[in-house]
C-alpha cells in the first residue's frame, strides 16, 4: 500500500471509531444465499475473491461492492432472419438459459456481462443457421441448440458466464415457400393413396379370381352365396323381397329369343327379290 492509502484507511477507521455505534448501520452488509458480493477498496478488488452468503464488513468512505446474482437468468433470442445453406431466407428465435459461475469475472472483465451474452446470442444464432439447410433447420433442432450452446460457452466463459441451455422456439418461412412445401405434401401423398389403392384393386382381383374358380369347381357354393345374401338383406331391410334367379336359366330365355328372331331362308329370299 502506498502512504496514500495508509492515510486514507487510518483516517477511515477513525471515522468508524468516532461515530459508533451509528457507523455500524452502513459497515455491515449482508448478501442473500443466491447473491455475491465483490469488493473493491480504493478502486482495487480486495484479496479473498467475492464475499457472500451473509455479513461482510466494508470500510466507509474507501470500499464499495457490487452485487452479483448466481440464480439462472433467460431471455428470448429476437427473431433473426438469416439466409441458410441452400438460399432459403428462415426467420428463428430461441431462449437462452446462463447463470453467473466466476462472479468476478462477471464484474472486471465485462462491462455488462447481461446484454453482451444477449448480443452474442443473436449474432451465433445467425451464424449457424448460415451453415445449414432447411431440413437440417426443419428437423435437427437439437443439434442447432447444442451447437450453439457450445459457442456462447465457449465465447461467455472468459466473463464468468455459464450458458446452461439453449432452445429453438419457432421457425417461421416465407408464405410463398408455406405455399410450395404444402402443394409438394400434397401431391406426394396423393400419389401414395394412388399407389394403395391400386394395389387394393390388384389384390382384390386376384381374390375374385380365386373365388370365382372355386365357385366354377362346386356350383353349389353359388347356392350357398346367394343365401348367404339373402341372410345379410334380410337383417337390415326386412321389406325387400329378393328372389334370385340362376343366370343360366336367363341366359337359356336369351339364347331362345335371339333364336326366334333370326329370319328365315325365305324370309332372306324376300328381301333379296
Amino acid at each position: 500500500m502506498s502512504c496514500v492509502e495508509i492515510v486514507a484507511t487510518f483516517g477511515s477507521i477513525l471515522l468508524l471509531i468516532t461515530t459508533l455505534p451509528f457507523s455500524l448501520f452502513w459497515c455491515f452488509k449482508v448478501v442473500q444465499e443466491y447473491e455475491r458480493a465483490v469488493i473493491f477498496r480504493l478502486g482495487r478488488v480486495r484479496t479473498g475473491g467475492a464475499r457472500g452468503p451473509g455479513i461482510f464488513f466494508v470500510l466507509p468512505c474507501l470500499d464499495s461492492y457490487v452485487k452479483v446474482d448466481l440464480r439462472t437468468i433467460s431471455f428470448d433470442v429476437p427473431p433473426q432472419e438469416a439466409l441458410t445453406k441452400d438460399s432459403v431466407t428462415v426467420t428463428v428465435d430461441a431462449v437462452v438459459y446462463y447463470r453467473i459461475q466466476d462472479p468476478l469475472n462477471a464484474v472486471v472483465k465485462v462491462t455488462n456481462y447481461s446484454n453482451s451474452t444477449r448480443l452474442l446470442a443473436m449474432t451465433t444464432l445467425r451464424n449457424i443457421l448460415g451453415t445449414r439447410s432447411l431440413a437440417e433447420i426443419l428437423s435437427d433442432r437439437e443439434a442447432i441448440s447444442h451447437a450453439m450452446q457450445t459457442s456462447l460457452d465457449v465465447a461467455t466463459d472468459p466473463w464468468g458466464v455459464k450458458v446452461e441451455r439453449v432452445e429453438i422456439k419457432d421457425v417461421s418461412l416465407p408464405q410463398q415457400l408455406q405455399r410450395a412445401m404444402a402443394a409438394e405434401a400434397e401431391a406426394s401423398r396423393e400419389a401414395r393413396a394412388k399407389v394403395i389403392a391400386a394395389e387394393g384393386e390388384m389384390k382384390a382381383s386376384k381374390a375374385l379370381k380365386e373365388a370365382s374358380d372355386v365357385i366354377n369347381e362346386s356350383p353349389v357354393a353359388l347356392q350357398l352365396r346367394y343365401l348367404q345374401t339373402l341372410n345379410n338383406i334380410s337383417a337390415e331391410k326386412n321389406s325387400t323381397i329378393v328372389f334370385p334367379l340362376p343366370i343360366d336359366l336367363i341366359s337359356f330365355f336369351i339364347n331362345s329369343k335371339c333364336t326366334n328372331s333370326r329370319p328365315s331362308d325365305n324370309d332372306r329370299s324376300k328381301y333379296v327379290q
